[in-house]
């Protein structure tokens, strides 16, 4: 038995009208059904809502602000799912609308129980078809086109494979559509080396991710050792090869495991909103101690943030990691270099950490 998320980008749901493309939606079903009936377990994370909001609403261009994205969703949201569910209805498969934000996959409560949620429908031979739930989502409509949150979602159930669907045949080297020299990446097992790629934000009028975030949500699937797959969702059969395993579009073999599922998200997917900078003994603890940031250690703050927001952590120009800091940045200007006992004088409600290790990722 298999288990698989299979990711489908807004130009795969959608046309740029917003109107669904029914048949490219009706092989995917059809695939997912086999594989259902095989004995696979398989979760479907879909964009487009918004897509599907802009078409009952007749806007012709994606809007830009937040409550207008919201509201478009809004829109959008129950029209989409329905055509998951028909269609895997028609099946026989009975699907489960599963709604996710950022703060369900942070919170160790909310995390705990979407992933004991998704596991029982899965025990329960459910079908969950998941989108972000962009109509309460704050940070801004923040999963990269849902890029991000499929790699999360794999992570989260601990599934063998991640598939992103997509309308080009994978990643290239350009864009093959503005360069003729352009040719296929079949196979990365090296992230850096993508560095001197051009892999572009390009996205179409509907929506919000492109191939960079693709590549990233790869890169954090293969991070927790699950295997990705960038294809076509447009070719027919693509979708069934992948899932074989043969190969197809891009393919992202597993890396060892090496962080849990939170502390992925933190590190290719949070921003930072300001950097905390460090001295020698802080920087060297952090890397190799595995220790909390106090106050005592840190020299400089940049930039303005809140409690609870993502920080660049530094030692002078380089960036050693990101943590989501306890302290906002006027109180660490007030604290930097003190030690506890200081800090508590300052700050009587104040934690002792103002990163602790457990919300602490090395870059």
């Amino acid at each position: 038995m298999a288990r698989a998320v299979v990711k489908l980008g807004s130009s795969i749901v959608a046309r740029d009208d917003g109107s669904p493309r029914m048949d490219i939606l009706e092989a995917v079903c059809a695939e997912l059904a086999v594989r259902h009936y095989r004995g696979d377990e398989v979760v479907v994370v879909t964009s487009g809502a918004i897509a599907r909001g802009m078409r009952a609403l007749d806007l012709l261009l994606r809007p830009r602000a937040i409550d207008e994205l919201q509201a478009a969703s809004a829109v959008g949201q129950g029209k989409l799912y329905r055509v998951y569910d028909e269609l895997l209805r028609g099946h026989g498969l009975t699907t489960a609308q599963v709604l996710l934000t950022f703060f369900d996959l942070s919170a160790r409560t909310h995390y705990l129980n979407a992933r004991q949620t998704l596991r029982k429908l899965l025990d329960w031979r459910v079908v969950p078809v998941i989108n972000e739930n962009d109509t309460t989502a704050t940070d801004e409509i923040s999963f990269g086109d849902n890029d991000f949150l499929a790699a999360q979602v794999a992570i989260l159930i601990g599934a063998d494979l991640l598939v992103l669907l997509t309308n080009t045949e994978g990643l290239y080297t350009a864009d093959p559509r503005t360069d003729p020299s352009a040719h296929l990446v079949e196979r990365v097992t090296d992230f850096e080396a993508l560095s001197e790629l051009r892999i572009g934000h390009e996205t179409s009028v509907l929506g919000s991710g492109g191939m960079r975030s693709k590549v990233v949500a790869a890169e954090m699937a293969t991070a927790a050792g699950i295997p990705a797959t960038i294809c076509s969702g447009l070719d027919e059969g693509a979708l069934g090869r992948a899932l074989d395993g043969d190969p197809i579009g891009t393919h992202f073999p597993p890396r060892p495991a090496r962080y849990g599922s939170f502390k992925l998200w933190l590190r290719y997917a949070k921003p930072a909103h300001g950097t905390v900078v460090v001295d020698a003994g802080a920087a060297r603890a952090l890397r190799e101690g595995g220790t909390s940031l106090l106050p005592v250690g840190i020299i400089d703050v940049h930039g303005a943030f809140a409690a609870g927001d993502a920080v660049a952590i530094a030692e002078g120009p380089m960036v050693i990691g990101k943590g989501i800091t306890n302290y906002t940045a006027a109180e660490l200007h007030r604290v930097k270099g003190l030690k506890s006992a200081q800090v508590r004088e300052l700050l009587p409600r104040a934690t002792e950490e103002a990163v602790h290790r457990d919300y602490f990722v090395l870059a």
